[in-house]
Order: C-alpha cells, then sequence, then structure tokens
C-alpha cells in the first residue's frame, strides 16, 4: 500500500476513498464509491471490479460499508449486498431484531475505524420512524463493545487490519 499524503483532513471522504483503493483495488478488484442514496454492494462482474457504495458522502456510511466488506466472507462478497436483506424504516419489532443480530459485529468495527480516525461512535438502529425501547438499545450498544473487545483481542481480519492501519496512518499529524 502507497502512503497517501495529503494537507486535507482525515475525514476527507474522498481521501477515504482512495486510501481504500489503494489498499484493496489490485489485491481484491474492490473500490469504495460515494453518492449514492442507499449504500448497497456490487460484486464484480463483466470484468468490472466490485463496488461498495456509501450513502451521499457521509464519513461515517464509508466506515460502516466498509467494515461490512472487511467481514464478509469470500463467498458473500460474490452476492449483491452479500446476500443479506435490507429493510427501510419503520421495521417491526421482529425484523428489528433480526437487524441488530447482523450489525453488532460491523458496528464494532466501525467503532474501531472511528477511534482510528478520532471521531465520536454511537451506535446506529437504522430505523428512525421506529419505536426502540432504551432497554433494548443498550443491549445493542453492548453486543457492539463485546465484538469490539473480541476483534481486539483475537485480532481483525487481514483486509480490517490492513485498512485500520491506513486509517491510523492518514491520521497521524
Amino acid at each position: 500500500m502507497r502512503a497517501v499524503q495529503s494537507s486535507r483532513s482525515c475525514t476527507d471522504v474522498r481521501l477515504l476513498e482512495g486510501l481504500f483503493n489503494d489498499c484493496f483495488y489490485r489485491s481484491h478488484h474492490t473500490q469504495v464509491i460515494g453518492g449514492a442514496d442507499e449504500p448497497f454492494y456490487q460484486p464484480a462482474r463483466d470484468g468490472r471490479a466490485a463496488q461498495i457504495h456509501y450513502r451521499q458522502d457521509f464519513l461515517r456510511s464509508l466506515l460502516h460499508e466498509v467494515a461490512h466488506w472487511c467481514l464478509a466472507t469470500g463467498a458473500r462478497r460474490k452476492l449483491p449486498d452479500y446476500g443479506y436483506w435490507y429493510q427501510s424504516d419503520d421495521r417491526d419489532p421482529t425484523a428489528q431484531l433480526a437487524f441488530y443480530a447482523v450489525e453488532a459485529r460491523p458496528q464494532a468495527l466501525e467503532q474501531l475505524f472511528c477511534d482510528a480516525l478520532g471521531l465520536p461512535f454511537s451506535a446506529s438502529i437504522d430505523n428512525p420512524g421506529g419505536d426502540i425501547e432504551p432497554l433494548v438499545e443498550a443491549r445493542f450498544s453492548a453486543r457492539i463493545a463485546a465484538h469490539r473487545d473480541q476483534l481486539l483481542a483475537r485480532g481483525l481480519p487481514a483486509r480490517a487490519a490492513l485498512f485500520l492501519d491506513g486509517l491510523r496512518s492518514v491520521a497521524q499529524p
């Protein structure tokens, strides 16, 4: 990976897109692209690189979508949106629990990415229209913390470790 040198802030999404693409375009034929109305992962096809689309130019969306990619297995990276379902706002309680089940680990990695950049992190329940009980939200935050601790204790997957190192390098003064 070549070092990304810039006088721009490490929270500049274009700088972080470049960092990701420098880390993974050649090795994994994958690129990250902002400006999407909704985040989406498109696997490589017809000679085109796989694409991680993140919402508009939101830094947290970039970090979150990269976290999903870093954790996805090779089989999942061959499927649109890694083979997961996505249900928009106003989920019922059962669908919201399913969301919590698949989101704690990616959000734990996203938190490590935020920490590397010195950004505040808060859990995303991704259901602004829903009525979420504070206790349920607190349990979800605790699951994120437990997964973060496991990642730190056991070591990050290789792609996640490489991207985290890159984030730390651009965050250094």
